[in-house]
């Protein structure tokens, strides 16, 4: 019995994810759908983008969390489309909670819309939001293996962002394996080395944004 059940999850959601990438393709918003475990940096990276391109594009932000409101918190410093979805204990978000989200926003006015993801490297990947592209953030001090352990993940994400990158020197991280694993799961694979703290590798991420807002244009 649940296998149907969870196939019917799968298509309800699917259903909502329609619906979601609809109004976002009428609206002309580019929608990233980020993802990461806990820790990575994904806030932190939001900010700093927003920072590298307010002065061009409207950008608003979902930010998903088990509970509290402190990485939205944070962002609405330098934003105010910013909309907490708390999931109460659930391990990722889902197409009908972002639904929800959406109505607390003004669309005519964004051009960019981040999703931060709830903090899991497995439950995430498997629920379509609408999004136009999902980009994976790991970070140095997680590890080399984090493709090894948790493929799915980075099979199906567009683009990888190496994150933490100013510690580099003073970790044993291995790039050459943590790369080669992600192309051998899938060859064309992008992959980004930033950190979002320095600005490092931060212009080669905006200009990758850029390239897809034009796309959708």
């Amino acid at each position: 019995m649940k296998v149907p059940i969870i196939k019917d999850v799968l298509e309800y959601n699917k259903e909502h994810a329609n619906i979601n990438r609809d109004l976002f393709k009428k609206k002309d918003i580019l929608v990233i759908n980020l993802l990461s475990s806990p820790g990575a940096g994904k806030t932190t990276l939001i900010i700093s983008t927003i920072e590298l391109l307010k002065n061009k594009y409207n950008i608003g932000v979902i930010e998903g969390d088990i509970s509290s409101t402190y990485d939205a918190d944070k962002i609405k410093k330098y934003i105010d489309a910013v909309v907490q979805v708390n999931t109460g204990g659930t391990c990722h978000l889902n197409a009908s909670m972002i639904a929800k989200a959406l109505k607390e926003i003004d669309l005519e006015n964004i051009d960019i819309l981040f999703i931060e993801n709830v903090g899991n490297l497995i439950c995430p990947v498997g629920f379509d939001l609408g999004e136009d592209y999902k980009v994976v953030l790991s970070s140095v001090n997680e590890g080399d293996d984090k493709p090894i352990k948790y493929p799915n993940i980075f099979a199906k994400s567009d683009l990888v962002l190496l994150n933490k990158t100013d510690i580099l020197e003073n970790s044993d991280f291995d790039i050459a394996l943590f790369e080669n694993t992600i192309k051998e799961l899938k060859y064309d694979s992008t992959i980004f080395k930033v950190s979002a703290k320095t600005g490092k590798g931060l212009k080669k991420w905006a200009q990758w944004l850029e390239l897809k807002i034009k796309k959708a244009d």
